[in-house]
């Protein structure tokens, strides 16, 4: 039996914060990290801003006395520039909190700083598993979804339709490295067989080499590692390769809302895939997504909604522990079910991850949509404790058998 257990105590004592950096005292303020101007700006970027503001609508102006106050910035998808910022919004504007953080190797980059500067980074947009296995920190939680539930829930679905040897068409960095890694496995444990794989250069233009690797490959399915304008342009590409209408199987392992409503379901039918969050799934989903709509005009990507739900868990957290300590905050975040619009009996796990039901999907045929944003169509729900990694296999330093 797991046994989970804290062991900040044992690490090096936390960077102790300037004074200055506490020095306006009646302002809590949480720090969005995003990509504004890139490949994931469509995806996250100001609608996850603006998905923080509907968190602070919600839960009300103040918390402890304090005004919540919202400040963002664009990390350009590089981490040294993401950290410096991180570093001074802790540093000089007593940022208490800081949020989102999509691209993963920019995240892994600010996990770093905040785990440093003894801050909650709450992460919703990056994916790799490593943010709550080896590189995990006890003051992080990964909200919204991870590479190991994305590619083990689509993964097992696929191998068990008999689609058993694959190929892997992966973005070169942090995020697709993790995707691919945690497809593999579950493909090999299902008995299916990895033939090959080609990896790309992040926000790639030109697909045809790699696509004509994967059209000479046997494999049955290629398996696309990557998202964002990335995942846009290979599918594209593909269909103009004729690879979708193939006897090949193209599977995405990541997807976001924008690009397949951008993309269309002329192209993307039929496609499985694994979500988090979907906008059309409950009533409850469909209230919120109604509100983001009137703001943003576009549904809210999952990341977007796990913003939304991720810092109203931190700020009712903060209120019921009565301080922004950390320790103390994360303490509450833990023991506190999540119950909400985005998911229902979710639990924050010691190493950070918040456990949830994800969503096997499959792409509508045109004639099932009634609008440009009715694309997905529900196959399984999968419960959390099976979707994601089981808590020991990780390899979070804060985790014992």
């Amino acid at each position: 039996m797991l046994r989970a257990v804290c062991a900040a105590a044992a690490l090096s004592a936390p960077f102790v914060v300037p004074s200055a950096a506490r020095a306006d005292g009646d302002v809590l303020r949480i720090g969005i990290i995003t990509d504004m101007s890139g490949q994931y700006s469509q995806g996250n970027g100001e609608g996850s801003v603006a998905a923080a503001r509907l968190a602070v609508e919600d839960f009300g102006p103040t918390v402890l006395g304090r005004r919540i106050e919202i400040i963002s910035a664009d990390h350009q998808n590089k981490p040294d520039i993401a950290s410096a910022i991180v570093r001074n919004w802790i540093d000089t504007k007593g940022v208490d909190v800081i949020a989102e953080g999509v691209n993963s190797a920019v995240a892994l980059a600010v996990q770093a700083v905040t785990h440093e500067r003894n801050r909650i980074f709450l992460i919703s947009g990056s994916g790799s598993s490593d943010l709550t296995g080896k590189h995990c920190s006890p003051t992080s939680v990964h909200w919204t979804y991870d590479t190991y539930a994305s590619s083990n829930t689509t993964a097992k679905a696929v191998v068990a339709r008999g689609r058993m040897t694959w190929f892997f068409l992966t973005a070169d960095y942090a995020f697709g490295h993790a995707l691919e890694r945690d497809a593999a496995k579950t493909v090999e444990a299902s008995g299916g067989t990895v033939l090959g794989k080609v990896r790309h250069p992040f926000n790639n233009p030109d697909f045809s080499s790699f696509l004509l690797q994967a059209q000479s490959s046997p494999a049955a399915v290629i398996a696309l590692a990557n998202s964002g304008s990335d995942f846009a342009n290979a599918v594209k590409q593909a269909n103009e390769f004729g690879l979708m209408q193939s006897d090949k199987t193209m599977v995405a392992l990541q997807v976001t809302l924008t690009d397949a409503a951008s993309l269309g379901l002329d192209v993307l039918q039929g496609t499985l895939f694994t979500e988090s969050f979907y906008w059309d799934r409950t009533p409850e989903t469909r209230a919120y997504a109604e509100r983001f709509f009137a703001r943003r005009k576009a549904m809210p990507t999952a990341y977007q909604a796990g913003v939304t739900s991720a810092i109203t868990h931190y700020l009712k957290a903060v209120r019921a522990a009565g301080t922004t300590d950390s320790a103390a905050v994360m303490a509450t975040m833990r023991a506190t079910p999540v119950d909400d619009f985005f998911a229902q009996g979710g639990k924050v796990r010691v190493d950070g991850r918040m456990v949830h039901d994800m969503y096997l999907m499959r792409f509508k045929k045109p004639s099932q949509s009634r609008s440009r944003w009715d694309l997905y169509e529900l196959v399984a729900t999968v419960p959390g404790d099976e979707a994601f990694r089981p808590l020991g296999e990780g390899g979070c330093p804060y985790v014992q058998n």
